[in-house]
């Protein structure tokens, strides 16, 4: 029998369990049917950050942001084109830090963007300031060594 890893699908926040030798293969969710794996950014909030960043076994990376923040503007495109090479090895999130402030604190988020990458709910690594996608993507992969 294979292990299996819980993804948490970013459209109705339900874990599923992949098998891991199917995880490159993708996978639809079990419960509405839409891709677990967009090769995008999953835009979070207060109501789903928390069940995405501790529910889902594999790494995710969270991108701190406010759309004020032209650094932050810059490196959205980046951002975007990081999650098409790590997925699904990794997992790619935003979260607006002028809409969710008190995410931001308990993370203890004082400049944007910062990127933080959470393994079983907690942060294993995080950097603050813009990067381009090379360099955000080979961070990431660092980290998952």
């Amino acid at each position: 029998m294979s292990s299996s890893k819980h993804v948490v699908c970013s459209s109705c926040l339900t874990t599923n369990r992949v098998p891991e030798d199917k995880l490159t293969a993708g996978g639809v969710c079990g419960k509405c049917g839409k891709p677990l794996f967009n090769r995008k950014p999953v835009e979070l909030n207060s109501a789903s950050f928390n069940k995405f960043i501790a529910n889902n076994e594999l790494p995710v990376m969270v991108d701190f942001w406010a759309p004020w923040c032209g650094p932050c503007k810059m490196m959205a495109p980046a951002f975007e084109q990081a999650a098409q090479q790590l997925e699904p090895d990794m997992l790619l999130a935003k979260l607006n830090t002028q809409n969710e402030q008190s995410i931001a604190a308990h993370y203890n988020i004082r400049s944007i963007p910062t990127v933080a990458i959470f393994k079983g709910g907690r942060v294993v690594a995080q950097q603050a300031g813009a990067m381009d996608a090379r360099s955000l993507t080979s961070w990431a992969q660092s980290q998952l060594r």
